[in-house]
């Protein structure tokens, strides 16, 4: 468990932005919902705040939940190692990863491995209403809500640059001129691996990984390399092994309070609740614990003093001839 007195002193220093005279050496290139991208030479350095954004607004904060999405990323790159490579090079501070720039296939593909959800886009929702082809699969009759798939699915959607995504078929994917079939067919096998890989890691922790979405892209050498962020509880679904009633160890947590809210992206969001607060963020951690082995060890609060350190330090030549230098702190 975390601790509830670290917390709330994390609230009170809210982790959401980072001065950019704190990385004056760097070359700001990027802002997105929760992380802010620097160049370093032939590197991209990725910091990850505490922002929390769902139904594509940004909410608030949520304490150590940058640390927690960075630390575990490194932890699946190298339970991962012998399916994928991926695009992480360093964690030279919790919060802080270098990686190496790729070219990201436009395609974001998720693999559903139950039938749920609760939203009007949700597997579950549009087989409850009568479709039986989704994506371009064929669902058999009698399935019920959170009822395992024959085998793992992958739905694809676009990756939108604005905007929300949409729903692809595979069809799609070679029609638009997204990826060729070769290549489609590669990814696909690939993402089937890596989610193969998850769940028996999940099953080993207690925790059933439910459903997720990768994201890949080309490397600098051309290598098709896993990027962004996997298996957290950001990016994946997670259910407790043994929970009947299926409870969502995960930001899905987050967005279940938002809609008892009336809030589903359209209007004012509420402000966040520091009850649910504080739940998420207990939750991302025991999830971390779970699969990691061992308890999140915090990072010290305020953050920005301590990124901007570990910023001003960085060189491009500390990470130069490494293609798996990986360290959590």
């Amino acid at each position: 468990m975390i601790d509830r007195t670290f917390l709330a002193n994390a609230l009170q220093h809210p982790f959401d932005s980072l001065s950019l005279a704190s990385a004056s050496h760097l070359e700001h290139i990027y802002t997105g919902k929760v992380r802010e991208v620097y160049a370093l030479e032939e590197f991209l350095v990725v910091v990850t705040t505490d922002r929390v954004s769902a139904f594509d607004v940004v909410l608030g904060t949520v304490p150590v939940r940058g640390q927690i999405l960075n630390q575990l990323t490194a932890f699946w790159a190298q339970a991962l190692h012998d399916v994928i490579s991926t695009h992480l090079v360093a964690l030279p501070d919790p919060n802080v990863m270098v990686v190496h720039p790729c070219t990201p296939i436009r395609v974001e593909v998720v693999v559903r491995g139950y039938i749920t959800g609760v939203t009007d886009t949700s597997l579950w929702k549009r087989y409850a209403q009568g479709e039986r082809v989704l994506y371009g699969h064929r669902l058999p009759e009698g399935l019920h809500k959170d009822d395992p798939l024959p085998e793992p699915l992958i739905t694809p959607t676009t990756k939108a640059l604005v905007g929300h995504d949409e729903p692809l078929t595979h069809q799609d994917i070679v029609s638009r001129g997204l990826l060729d079939a070769p290549t489609w067919d590669r990814v696909q096998d690939c993402a089937l691996r890596v989610f193969a890989r998850g769940q028996q890691v999940a099953a080993e922790a207690g925790l059933i990984l439910v459903d997720t979405k990768y994201e890949f892209g080309w490397g600098p050498d051309g290598e098709l390399l896993l990027m962004d962020e996997f298996h957290t509880p950001d990016s994946s679904r997670y259910w407790l092994a043994g929970d009947a009633e299926r409870q969502n160890w995960d930001k899905e947590l987050l967005r279940q309070w938002l809609e008892a809210q009336q809030f589903a992206g359209s209007g004012q969001p509420p402000p966040l609740d520091r009850d649910v607060t504080l739940q998420v963020a207990a939750r991302y951690a025991e999830v971390m614990a779970r699969l990691t082995g061992q308890p999140l060890v915090p990072g010290a609060y305020p953050a920005t003093p301590r990124i901007a350190a570990c910023l001003q330090a960085l060189t491009a030549a500390q990470f130069r001839n490494s293609r798996t230098t990986q360290r959590t702190p």
